[in-house]
């Protein structure tokens, strides 16, 4: 009985947690990606929209709990998991890390000034200047 109140406190809180939305910069022109291509975008293994458009992907500090609720939500992996991605090409060569932002007003001005630009809002920071992506 208490580890079901528990659980129950616990999925309240969750479902109280403002939603995280995929937004890009309003000349993409792709408006719905599954969630593979999503993650391999983030993951910085895809470099290009499925039409061919470069994207440039920016993210959250690893540390902060916004970026740590979307790899988890909607990407399916641990930030560290990422990070170690990242890391790893960094290292190797072969590719490059995603720009970070500082804060969620940064994120939205970058997306909404850098052509094929791609990233994650909370719902209070999304506006005209940026557009949300569907995920399926």
């Amino acid at each position: 009985m208490l580890i079901g109140c528990f659980l129950l406190a616990t999925s309240q809180a969750i479902a109280r947690e403002p939603a995280i939305f995929l937004v890009a910069n309003p000349d993409v022109t792709i408006n719905l990606l599954n969630r593979d291509t999503v993650r391999a975008i983030f993951a910085m293994r895809q470099r290009t929209w499925p039409n061919g458009q470069a994207a440039r992907v920016f993210v959250l500090d690893s540390n902060n709990p916004i970026h740590a609720r979307f790899t988890k939500e909607h990407l399916s992996v641990y930030p560290h998991q990422l990070q170690l991605a990242w890391d790893r090409m960094v290292f190797s060569g072969t590719g490059q890390a995603p720009d970070r932002v500082s804060s969620q007003l940064e994120m939205r001005d970058r997306i909404a000034n850098t052509p094929g630009a791609l990233g994650y809002l909370e719902r209070e920071y999304l506006d005209d200047s940026i557009q949300i992506i569907s995920m399926d």
